[in-house]
């Protein structure tokens, strides 16, 4: 397989597995370029590019500026909080506006699910989602399967546990369906206010008690609790969650096992990770910030193909 099978990067659940391989081996050969002294390949130097953040985001926007960059792309930066956006300009409106001068890539965040969806079907140009609500995070997705690779050597057949937030969290649905795309077993673990109604039908198993869950895992993703999201409480205090679900040293160390944890980021340090977990040898979180330079080169490099 040569090229991607969509023109849009929407969501994990529109993509085929040769697709994810096709992503995989398009991000190897940037890897190889993003260490070497000469950061820059000029593979995009006649494609504009614009970032349209609704939702504040460092690392993702960061990623994706940098992979553009060393793409040679031309790159507009937009924030909603500082647009015409406040002014009650619609979400068209705004993105015509900025294709109008001539831009071909839109990536874009955005609060509501399937905003993505609905921008697709309406502009020219080829779509990025960077995040909507919480729906999916593709590109996340597929830096950790990516890293998860690269660490164990390959996605199929691993058991992989997502702890945390997973009713509210677009990373724990891609990581979902982009794990089970490549053969792996998934299983959820969370106090149960925070795991969805509808999360037998994704066929992953759910494990209420941590340490078991850590015990069956090779590859454990530990979420943020998104105190942003939660419109109620969910859990009692911070500290009962930590107690329940956060991994300290002494948990992993006392496991007969290495398992490899993982954090999308940003990290609450001491609530579902202690310092010494997120910064020990099993944790792969830097990693998985690397990579997400390579894997969001290789997507932006794929769709730029197919713009014609």
């Amino acid at each position: 397989m040569s090229e991607l099978s969509v023109k849009h990067l929407l969501g994990i659940k529109y993509l085929k597995e040769a697709d994810i391989q096709l992503i995989f081996e398009t991000a190897d050969h940037f890897k190889e370029v993003i260490n070497r002294s000469i950061k820059k390949v000029p593979s995009l130097r006649d494609i504009t590019i614009a970032n349209i953040f609704f939702e504040n985001s460092t690392r993702t926007k960061l990623s994706f500026e940098l992979a553009e960059k060393r793409l040679s792309a031309d790159v507009l930066n937009f924030s909603a909080s500082q647009s015409s956006v406040t002014k009650g300009e619609t979400l068209i409106d705004t993105v015509n506006n900025i294709l109008s001068m001539k831009v071909d890539m839109v990536v874009m965040r955005h609060p509501n699910p399937g905003a993505g969806i609905f921008l697709s079907k309406h502009v020219k140009a080829s779509i990025v989602n960077a995040g909507d609500g919480a729906h999916e995070h593709p590109t996340q997705a597929l830096l950790d399967s990516y890293s998860i690779r690269e660490k164990l050597g390959d996605v199929a057949g691993k058991n992989v546990v997502i702890v945390g937030d997973i009713l509210h969290s677009r990373v724990a649905l891609s990581n979902i369906f982009a794990l089970k795309l490549q053969g792996a077993n998934v299983k959820v673990c969370g106090p149960k206010t925070l795991l969805p109604k509808y999360i037998d039908s994704l066929g992953v198993g759910v494990e209420t008690n941590l340490r078991k869950a850590l015990e069956w895992c090779d590859v454990a993703n530990m979420l943020r609790i998104q105190n942003e999201r939660l419109d109620i409480s969910y859990f009692p205090t911070t500290r009962e969650y930590t107690q329940q679900f956060g991994v300290n040293k002494k948990l992993l160390d006392s496991l007969d096992k290495e398992i490899v944890i993982m954090h999308p980021g940003p990290i609450n340090r001491g609530v579902e990770i202690t310092s010494d977990v997120a910064d020990s040898k099993q944790s792969i979180i830097l990693n998985q910030v690397e990579n997400g330079v390579a894997i969001r080169m290789a997507v932006i490099y794929l769709l730029a193909s197919k713009i014609k």
